[in-house]
């Protein structure tokens, strides 16, 4: 009988999470208006092009219009949004404050929670952040207006069983300025663009769903690999290890090898090149690269081979 029970119990929570939508949450609302510069601009454009791009952009389109994002299909069928300057389908009504709001906590102006396959900038420094507002609002050949509609998302169980556990919800929105980094400090500087500004250790720690957001040190696996993604053709992959164990890991690349596996794809060990949904971050500076090549060493090894299949 006991059994039983504990069967219909775990049944009934499977079919409650499986029928549950998405919650909506309370906004967290921004009175502000961001300074745009050409500087900020430049800055944004080159953030956005290494952020947003890869899952934004439809090369059909040739703009920001959306696309079906393949590369995680555990967490259902996904599109990501239309964020050009459409007032209808796009962004084009939303407020800076609004931007601000969505970016850090995922939270959409309507109350609409966008789960994990949404980056939140939530460490992001607040110049980095007004740097992308000012992209968005740019005339960028990207964000021309369009209203292009994407289905909407159908998200699986996975989704909403995080959900349901708490353990994907909205960030909550910072409570103090967020300065750039110390970029005198080379392994701070590069702390901060793989940890807080690119997000490298989501894609290169143990999974997405397990990922800690909050102290992306305590995520399983950090920087360890084995996350489980798939390229546009739907071809499993999985990311690489990059933490200096010596057996497993990268720690026998030079700084020139790193810096040119992140700035072309080139890798000195078989296959020789990254693959989708890994992108060349073509955007970075090599003083930007070399700092991210002090912090990864700088990464407590971890062993935990991961087969690079072509």
């Amino acid at each position: 009988i006991i059994i039983v029970i504990i069967i219909m119990a775990v049944g009934g929570m499977a079919f409650y999470i499986s029928q549950r939508s998405i919650p909506k949450y309370a906004v967290h609302k921004i009175d502000i208006k961001v300074e745009s510069t050409p500087a900020r601009v430049a800055q944004g454009r080159k953030l956005a092009s290494m952020l947003c791009r890869s899952c934004h952009y439809n090369p059909k389109t040739d703009e920001f219009t959306g696309r079906e994002l393949t590369e995680a299909p555990q967490f259902g069928k996904i599109y990501s949004a239309n964020i050009t300057h459409d007032t209808t389908i796009g962004i084009g009504k939303w407020s800076d404050g609004d931007l601000i709001s969505f970016i850090r906590t995922g939270i959409k102006p309507d109350g609409q929670y966008v789960p994990p396959y949404m980056p939140k900038l939530m460490h992001i420094s607040d110049e980095d952040l007004y740097s992308i507002i000012s992209f968005l609002r740019s005339d960028d050949p990207w964000l021309k207006a369009n209203p292009e509609h994407m289905p909407a998302s159908k998200p699986g169980f996975l989704t909403k069983f995080l959900v349901t556990i708490g353990a994907a919800k909205p960030f909550d929105f910072p409570s103090h300025v967020i300065p750039g980094p110390d970029t005198t400090n080379r392994v701070a500087w590069g702390r901060y663009i793989a940890l807080y500004q690119m997000e490298c250790y989501s894609c290169h720690s143990k999974s997405f769903a397990k990922n800690d957001y909050n102290e992306p040190e305590k995520s399983p696996g950090f920087f360890g690999g084995g996350n489980q993604m798939y390229d546009t053709d739907g071809k499993e992959i999985y990311s690489l290890n990059i933490t200096p164990d010596k057996n497993t890991g990268i720690g026998d690349w030079t700084e020139a090898q790193f810096i040119n596996a992140v700035k072309s794809g080139t890798v000195p060990t078989g296959p020789p090149s990254v693959r989708n949904p890994m992108q060349p971050y073509v955007g970075l500076t090599d003083e930007e690269r070399s700092a991210s090549d002090a912090e990864r060493r700088t990464l407590p090894p971890i062993d935990n081979k991961v087969e690079r299949k072509v």
